[in-house]
């Protein structure tokens, strides 16, 4: 699930990021806690219980149960077990890779979209993605079931509200085209945050996430018909969302990082086998949302965190390569960024 505003703010903030990125690393040489030495943590972590290692991060939206591993984690003791005091926070302002990049958290929650738009840019940001919360895109356009759409095509002469994310016109282009349909007779508008219920008079289609809003639309009795995009193009079967973190932490603290993914894995993997009482866990800290709609969430989710991947977390080449190649065709990006220089599986705790 995505914070609206956070795929329009994204380009604005990469200057500044880099610029303040830059002068962050600087003062982390100095002697700040992201300047600390991998001998250093090691010590504090194994000959100073009392004094657990400060790792904040940063989400991409209010808690969800795209997040559910990592209060799990928290609420279980796993990051205190492994000499981490975490905090979990919302982003404040600003898209949560470019807080990351200037090193406002530790790690992040962000989307492969987002990363390699970053380093892609002129002032490309100093991040990278370290695990793969969901192993397959969950999201597709939904439709009021009352109305006669049924696939991309239809969406000529409507309305799409969406969150204005770069990224969004071209996949709505692409899958228009390759269904032939014209992309130049729908008719996009910034959603006003009314939800579903928008389909049935403000909005003709939107973009959801089948986990979340999905949920929602089935707990009030609410029809949709549901078009995954992953089934509309395997290349838009991408990485959302994905734990980021900046290149300085990933050199100056990897120990902590390492930490820190094996404490998370280990909240994911729970949430794997105990979705109703993750579900639980959860609320404590999102009561916000009924139990039951993180319940029906959780247990939706809980199949696809690690699904057809040999550990929580892992990505591959192919799946950046792919989503890349899509993003430079649709002129999203300007050139296509090497995989490596976007993730990395190295932190992840070792397969089971």
């Amino acid at each position: 699930m995505r914070k609206r505003w956070i795929g329009t703010r994204i380009l604005a903030g990469l200057t500044a990021a880099a610029m303040s990125a830059a002068a962050w690393g600087c003062s982390a040489q100095k002697g700040e806690e992201g300047g600390k030495t991998e001998e250093t943590q090691r010590t504090e972590h194994k000959g100073n219980s009392a004094e657990p290692e400060d790792v904040t991060v940063i989400l991409d939206y209010v808690a969800n149960t795209n997040h559910t591993g990592m209060y799990v984690a928290l609420d279980q003791g796993y990051y205190e077990e492994e000499g981490l005091n975490v905090k979990i926070i919302e982003p404040t302002e600003g898209a949560t890779a470019t807080l990351i990049a200037v090193g406002k958290g530790d790690f992040g929650i962000s989307y492969q979209e987002d990363v390699t738009i970053a380093l892609a840019s002129a002032d490309p940001l100093p991040i990278k993605a370290v695990a793969a919360v969901i192993q397959h895109n969950t999201s597709g356009f939904a439709v009021y079931a009352d109305k006669d759409i049924r696939s991309p095509k239809d969406f000529e002469g409507k309305t799409y509200a969406g969150w204005g994310g770069p990224g969004e016109e071209a996949v709505l282009r692409a899958v228009m085209d390759q269904d032939g349909g014209d992309f130049s007779k729908l008719n996009m508008v910034i959603s006003d945050g009314s939800g579903f219920e928008a389909l049935k008079d403000k909005a003709d289609v939107m973009w959801f996430f089948e986990g979340w809003d999905n949920v929602k639309c089935e707990l009030n009795d609410f029809p949709i018909r549901y078009m995954p995009v992953k089934d509309l193009d395997e290349r838009l079967d991408y990485y959302t969302p994905v734990v980021i973190a900046s290149k300085d932490t990933l050199e100056t603290r990897p120990d902590m990082v390492r930490r820190f993914l094996k404490a998370t894995a280990r909240g994911y993997e729970y949430a794997i086998a105990h979705p109703e009482e993750s579900a639980g866990i959860l609320h404590a800290y999102a009561p916000d949302y009924s139990l039951d709609m993180l319940t029906m969430s959780q247990k939706y989710l809980s199949e696809k965190y690690a699904e057809d991947a040999p550990r929580w977390g892992e990505m591959k080449k192919e799946v950046w390569d792919r989503y890349t190649d899509f993003m430079v065709e649709y002129g999203v990006i300007d050139k296509a960024i090497e995989a490596r220089e976007c993730y990395t599986n190295e932190f992840l705790p070792a397969e089971p």
